[in-house]
């Protein structure tokens, strides 16, 4: 409805009332302005009505949707089902072109529309979660790990001749994959221990390059977001490293954007030394579906590079997800998630340290970690050697996702490397252990629940362990009695 509409209604319904709906969308439209004007995250959230309008202003914007259209190319905007039109609010067309996954598309002006205004509020919430000085970023549709390779296959372009990236061991397999995709050798940096934690080995970096030769170097790989008993990198000084020998760095900020301390850390990282790009998940950190990340950085003009790398158009889903999200939450609403994420991390560490003393274990001390805890599993080790893998399949029958139950001496393989000790990022880690996460969206009920059932089936593998001692002593005694 525009001016001349609403005027023509004062005709058919009382003028008084028309007044009074024009103002109504008049504050619809004024929270849009104030969007398309800033280009940030709204303070506060906006309703559903307010971001399905703009959502169906933007549609009507594309080639798909006008009234006289007549398509006769090969991608038209058709869709055979109404229900998938819906699902995607009619926008149908994705983002970018052939050429470069943030040009605007002459036929689809509102989904080009939605591409750069959800990167421009992606952007602003990268700084207000801790990263102030960052330049730049997209949202690409693809996973951590994919986008990682995008990166990789970027500056292959920039060092020709580079065959190695230098990646501080983190066992996580789509991170390592990443690297063998783009066609690189991960050269793996095994972690040292301290104390509890596992953290850079900075000196076996720096002898890895000069064994290697840094211009042989693609980049170093390093790692904020992890599962304790391993911490986020030391990279303020693997930051100063690069630098130093003037070596990419490419940052997998997967699940950190929800933490003040690993934003820190990229932000320290880029202000003392050099960081290339940082990538993030949007399911993790948003809480939207999978399939999408955030590539960012400090120069503008490498972050347009890789965008520019990325091969043909793409998915609009994951932008209008985040969008969708951001504008629900506001800045106000995703800074309220943040906080309780952190308060809830205190209260899952005192429910897991109370639950470890017990069952006789204890918490292990990561304090660089501030989103994975670890508690020991020494006890069920020693009760039977399948115990604690019995432990992992126990929670989740009991409907308890996400905890890690880390045994022992597990190898793997990947793409022809033999990792030791897999899973706890280290050949030889003392104990076998047990992660939970206090990750964005987590709820008190949540720590309850699942603290409550992990001590139940604590309990039940101790009593089947002590059942099997006795079972096997009982005999013994029999024997003896006979003689």
């Amino acid at each position: 409805m525009n001016s001349e509409n609403f005027s023509l209604s004062e005709k058919i319904v009382s003028t008084s009332y028309i007044r009074q709906g024009r103002e109504a969308r008049r504050s619809h439209e004024q929270l849009i302005r104030h969007l398309l004007e800033q280009g940030k995250c709204p303070e506060e959230g906006w309703s559903e009505s307010t971001i399905e309008l703009f959502l169906n202003e933007l549609a009507v914007m594309d080639s798909n949707n006008f009234l006289g259209n007549c398509g006769v190319g090969e991608r038209e905007g058709r869709v055979a089902s109404s229900l998938v039109a819906r699902r995607h609010y009619r926008l149908i067309h994705g983002i970018g072109r052939s050429g470069d996954i943030a040009a605007i598309q002459p036929k689809a002006a509102g989904s080009s529309l939605l591409n750069k205004l959800t990167n421009s509020v992606v952007l602003d919430i990268l700084k207000l979660s801790g990263v102030r000085s960052v330049a730049s970023c997209f949202v690409v549709p693809m996973a951590t790990g994919m986008s990682l390779t995008l990166c990789f296959l970027t500056l292959r372009h920039r060092r020709p001749k580079a065959r190695y990236i230098i990646w501080p061991r983190i066992d996580q397999k789509s991170c390592f994959k990443a690297m063998i995709t783009a066609g690189f050798e991960p050269v793996v940096v095994e972690n040292v221990l301290e104390g509890d934690e596992l953290r850079t080995d900075l000196e076996a970096v720096e002898r890895k390059i000069e064994e290697l030769g840094a211009e042989n170097i693609l980049c170093v790989h390093s790692t904020t977001s992890c599962f304790a008993p391993r911490v986020p990198d030391r990279l303020e000084e693997l930051a100063a490293v690069c630098a130093k020998h003037n070596i990419p760095h490419i940052v997998n900020n997967a699940y950190g954007v929800q933490s003040s301390k690993c934003m820190h850390l990229i932000q320290q990282g880029a202000r003392v030394g050099r960081i290339d790009a940082f990538v993030q998940s949007l399911d993790k950190n948003f809480m939207v579906p999978v399939g999408g990340a955030i590539i960012a950085g400090f120069d503008e003009s490498f972050i347009q590079e890789i965008s520019k790398m990325y091969p043909g158009r793409a998915s609009a889903s994951p932008s209008l997800d985040v969008l969708i999200t951001l504008l629900a939450l506001g800045a106000s609403g995703y800074k309220k998630l943040l906080s309780e994420r952190k308060e809830i991390y205190l209260f899952l560490a005192q429910e897991l340290k109370s639950l470890a003393s017990s069952h006789r274990e204890r918490l292990l001390h990561t304090p660089h970690n501030p989103i994975s805890l670890a508690m020991s599993l020494d006890g069920l080790q020693a009760d039977s050697d399948k115990a604690v893998t019995q432990l992992g399949s126990m929670l989740f029958t009991r409907q308890v996702s996400g905890a890690r139950v880390i045994p022992l001496g597990k190898e793997q393989t990947i793409s022809g490397h033999t990792f030791r000790g897999f899973m706890s990022h280290s050949e030889a880690y003392p104990c076998p252990y047990l992660n939970a996460a206090s990750a964005v969206g987590i709820t008190r009920e949540d720590v309850t629940l699942c603290i409550k059932r992990l001590d139940k089936c604590l309990k039940t593998l101790k009593k089947e362990g002590n059942a099997a001692v006795e079972a096997i002593i009982t005999p013994v005694f029999s024997i003896g009695n006979v003689d």
